[in-house]
């Protein structure tokens, strides 16, 4: 790259602003980071990062950083609300993928790639305590306007933007003001950790519950947490509930949510327990962001949450980020003299399949087999869960999701049986 190379400016210090700024370097470009908070902190919950993620990472070259402070994923169970098994598949390099599945802390992975931005870029090209307002641009490049946390506001110039400054883009909403009233979903989560004895093999995920009373996924997010010899658990119980606002970061009260799992009964875990003995709860409301039919306004440019926000399903929304991290700096990187061309050929390379993984989300994903379970069953106990969801309908759903979101499951066109139940396994994951 000459000196010639555009400066192009990020908006946001989440995850997706992070990685997009070390791809930029990786390529040679001088990115400059705003973000609105004074001081970044491992806030949130667990993110499940899937293997095409892992992959961003470790072209990144921080596969081992990232491996040190998160958990290998085995495997992926499924359960009606009466704890009763329904289907079970393998995860990442377990399942066949050449990249592994790990569950994280999202603050902590953020803070990750913070540290090393931070090494790479330097700190001058990170400002925090500095929020976006607004833009206006013209053929040679696009003004911000900033506001600092000390109330301070200027204008900056750079020759291209890219927002990844979240669900409550100020980007998205000037681009389209028409599109930035979200609609609540009827759905409410409750997003928790709990330090615990870790459960059944220490690299599983669960997803438990009737959609039409409950539902939960538990996995594991850091082992030996902070030197206790427990493992930090992260949960999400979704149920009906009343409108609150959309903050990743409100606080929330689970003795309402707790008394619906009541049936559940699983041999290696409780989750009630587990919800009582949570060391943080957090409330979000399902919101129904409309897909857009462009992220792009000449010289600027949506990414994440921002351009697709999505429901916090699969770990595709941080998922999703990090491909379109890759891709428009890919972009970029083919005709740094003309960003607006780089945006418009991201934007075609992204934006529709991203859509179909938005709307899939609305529709439960592959946990429509719980749906589909409680509905076959009437809400009773499962007696032969063969004959209610045959394995090999369910392997279909499942192949059919993970070719949506851009990772087909290994084997499974060859005729070859990808799911399982754990009943004809050892403790071991061994055939019995």
């Amino acid at each position: 790259m000459t000196t010639t190379d555009p400066d192009i400016a990020i908006i946001g210090a989440g995850p997706a602003g992070l990685l997009t700024a070390l791809r930029m370097h990786q390529k040679g470009f001088r990115p400059v980071v705003y973000e609105v908070v004074p001081e970044l902190k491992p806030l949130g919950v667990g993110v499940d990062i899937k293997t095409v993620g892992t992959a961003e990472i470790d072209d990144l070259g921080l596969l081992e950083e990232f491996r040190a402070i998160s958990v290998d994923a085995e495997d992926s169970i499924f359960y009606n609300h009466f704890g009763q098994e329904i289907y079970a598949e393998k995860c990442g390099v377990h399942m066949g993928y050449l990249h592994e599945q790990r569950f994280v802390h999202r603050g902590t992975l953020q803070m990750l790639f913070y540290e090393v931005a931070l090494e790479r870029l330097g700190a001058d090209a990170i400002h925090l305590g500095t929020g976006v307002t607004g833009y206006s641009q013209d053929d040679t490049g696009v003004t911000l306007d900033l506001r600092h946390d000390d109330g301070r506001t200027e204008q900056v110039r750079h020759a291209a933007v890219i927002a990844c400054d979240g669900i409550k883009s100020a980007i998205r909403k000037q681009m389209f003001p028409d599109l930035s009233e979200p609609h609540f979903s009827g759905i409410t989560m409750w997003r928790g950790t709990t330090v615990m004895e870790p459960f059944r093999n220490g690299h599983t995920i669960l997803h438990i519950g009737d959609p039409d009373i409950a539902s939960m996924i538990v996995y594991p997010i850091a082992d030996n947490f902070e030197g206790t010899g427990r493992t930090l658990v992260n949960w999400v119980a979704e149920t009906n509930g009343e409108e609150t606002i959309e903050d990743w970061n409100q606080v929330g009260d689970i003795s309402e949510v707790i008394p619906l799992f009541d049936t559940v009964d699983l041999p290696f875990l409780d989750v009630r327990r587990m919800m009582r003995e949570a060391r943080e709860v957090y409330l979000f409301p399902l919101i129904r962001h409309d897909p857009l039919d462009n992220w792009v306004d000449g010289r600027v440019v949506l990414l994440g949450d921002a351009a697709h926000a999505m429901y916090p399903r699969g770990g595709n929304g941080i998922t999703q980020a990090m491909l379109d991290a890759r891709v428009v700096v890919d972009k970029l990187a083919e005709t740094p003299d003309d960003p607006h061309a780089a945006f418009v050929a991201y934007d075609a390379a992204r934006r529709e399949g991203v859509n179909r993984i938005v709307m899939n989300m609305r529709g439960e994903g592959y946990e429509v087999i719980r749906r589909m379970v409680a509905e076959r069953t009437g809400g009773a106990p499962v007696k032969d869960i063969e004959e209610v969801l045959p394995l090999a309908e369910a392997d279909q759903i499942f192949s059919k999701y993970h070719a949506l979101v851009g990772s087909p499951r290994p084997g499974f066109e060859a005729g070859e049986a990808t799911g399982y139940r754990t009943n004809d396994l050892d403790e071991y994951g061994a055939t019995a």
